[in-house]
């Protein structure tokens, strides 16, 4: 299920040198140790509490990476120190030998997302391959352009989704739902996120919280924590640099330790590292996973 809404991709001679760079990385001995910090505990079971949150990965993040090989990318990811991913597609590869990698590197993917043509066509077979895979959460990701031009569609997008999300949570799972920033711009006099908040069953459908989108649209995510505690159990971590574009976790101007401290209010139980461009994919996984892994401690 891959899919790519960037209009920026890396040279694959860039990409080999970052490769190389981490594997010469890896063999000194500088993945997760030269950090100098370990994992926070995993838990079994799901949990409020950021002291049993850790640092997870969008793979999205590494999509040209994850293009030219998913076990090496894996390998890397691993080597980092992660434990926990978020797919953004299956690139050609079985949901059986996914699990497999995953395994073979220790980890593990508690939510995924798949677009909304995919879960529209055949939401049996998402499910089919989910289970296998281990998620616990499935994650609508972006709406095309043409999917939201009216805020009829989001009315009938919230009906689908309550209904998605029955027969999702009837397998175990918890379908949510995330955000942009074109979600908070008024249609019709409405605000789109909130038809989706209200219009949706919070057992059925919950968010998946973009925390710099929501800084990118003017608002601040404990507004919405307070309007709806609960309802946001998982995040993404990105950060803002001075100009409104994208910055590394800790290099940038958002103060997430407000918002973090809100992170039981707001139900978090999955944090995962994202930046959707990037100029060094490496560099920006290192220091998203130590600034994220700070954050929760």
């Amino acid at each position: 299920m891959p899919y790519d809404h960037s209009t920026i991709k890396q040279q694959p001679e860039l990409l080999d040198q970052q490769r190389r760079q981490f594997l010469k990385l890896s063999a000194l001995g500088l993945g997760v140790a030269g950090l100098g910090m370990a994992s926070l505990p995993l838990s079994a079971e799901p949990t409020t509490s950021t002291a049993r949150v850790v640092p997870g990965l969008q793979l999205y993040t590494l999509r040209d990476l994850m293009a030219q090989s998913v076990a090496d990318t894996l390998k890397l990811v691993a080597g980092v120190g992660y434990t926990q991913l978020e797919f953004a597609g299956y690139y050609e590869q079985s949901a059986t030998e996914l699990k497999k990698i995953m395994d073979s590197e220790g980890l593990n993917a508690p939510s995924a997302h798949v677009p909304l043509d995919v879960m529209q066509k055949d939401l049996d077979k998402v499910i089919e391959q989910a289970l296998i895979m281990g998620h616990s959460y499935l994650v609508l990701p972006y709406l095309m352009d043409t999917d939201r031009k009216t805020i009829d569609q989001y009315k009938a997008l919230a009906a689908f989704l309550n209904k998605a999300g029955e027969k999702i949570r009837s397998a175990g799972m918890q379908l949510t739902y995330h955000n942009h920033d074109f979600e908070f711009v008024k249609l019709s006099d409405q605000v789109p996120y909130d038809v989706l908040l209200n219009e949706t069953d919070a057992k059925l459908v919950q968010m998946e919280l973009d925390l710099y989108w929501v800084v990118k649209a003017g608002l601040s995510p404990l507004e919405l924590f307070a309007r709806q505690p609960g309802r946001f159990p998982l995040w993404h971590v990105k950060d803002m640099d001075k100009a409104g574009g994208f910055a590394d976790v800790g290099k940038g101007v958002i103060d997430f330790k407000p918002i973090f401290a809100k992170a039981q209010a707001a139900g978090l139980r999955h944090a995962f590292v994202e930046r959707d461009q990037t100029d060094n994919r490496i560099e920006t996984i290192r220091q998203g996973f130590s600034a994220l892994g700070k954050l929760l401690s």
